[in-house]
């Protein structure tokens, strides 16, 4: 766990029912800027490899945002880009890895910066980051796989939900970092503006074994406790749940000062 004068942040990582861990997160607070990070990144190529991937995605992040946010006079403009070049700088790590070892590898990235009480964000990939305010949970970013899609047949009538949720595409990434051509990045320009009583969940697709509604519903009950208990009691809704599926699980819980 992570505590200053502006947020309260708590990091968990949990194997799953996975043999290997290839999610990765990090997160630091730099209380003289009133700014932080965190950043999580899952990644993809099997033993080793997705953890390769995932660890190099994490290295560029922080390399380049420790650099920014740790000079005597943060520039806020140079803080911003530094979102869309620690991705180019992660894709061209991930790439040049599998370059030189003859290896498929990639990853998601999901990264936000903190200012105050302002909060930007860039993401590749299925990582989601919700927003819980006035007791209702939203997915703020955007998703870069195929559940969208799946998601609207149902909406249309020409899937059930069971369907949807079981189907063999759903978890397949439109947008990912390999080293190659990133298709999709949602880095939007606006900084979502904090209030006291806000929560931000960050995860990789390993927290959505929990239903929208069930950590709603979860948040609600413990909104008012610290970071590091609702972060706990997230993981133990995935544990209780025995599912012989569970992937990895990175969760990250940021709370605005006073709350």
């Amino acid at each position: 766990m992570l505590a200053s004068p502006a947020y309260d942040v708590a990091l968990i990582l949990d194997k799953g029912q996975r043999d290997t861990q290839e999610d990765a997160i990090s997160a630091r607070v730099f209380d003289s800027a009133s700014a932080g990070y965190v950043v999580i990144a899952d990644g993809m190529g099997g033993h080793d490899a997705g953890e390769i991937a995932s660890e190099l995605v994490i290295s560029a992040w922080c390399d380049l945002m420790d650099a920014q946010l740790g000079g005597p006079e943060p520039v806020e403009g140079d803080l911003l880009d530094a979102l869309p070049i620690a991705a180019m700088q992660a894709n061209t790590a991930v790439g040049d890895h599998g370059d030189e070892h003859r290896v498929k590898l990639g990853s998601t990235l999901l990264g936000i910066l903190m200012l105050e009480q302002r909060v930007f964000w860039i993401s590749i990939g299925d990582s989601p980051l919700y927003l819980f305010r006035d007791d209702r949970l939203t997915q703020i970013n955007e998703d870069h796989s195929m559940a969208p899609a799946i998601d609207a047949k149902v909406a249309e009538g020409t899937l059930s939900s069971e369907e949807a949720r079981a189907h063999p595409d759903r978890n397949q990434l439109t947008s990912v970092i390999m080293g190659g051509e990133i298709r999709q990045v949602d880095c939007p320009e606006k900084a979502l503006n904090l209030v006291a009583s806000d929560l931000l969940v960050l995860g990789s697709d390993g927290l959505q074994f929990l239903s929208d509604p069930e950590i709603e519903g979860l948040l609600r009950v413990h909104a008012q406790s610290p970071a590091r208990d609702i972060a706990d009691t997230l993981l133990q809704a995935l544990k209780s749940k025995n599912d012989p599926g569970q992937d990895n699980i990175a969760i990250a819980v940021v709370k605005p000062a006073g709350t």
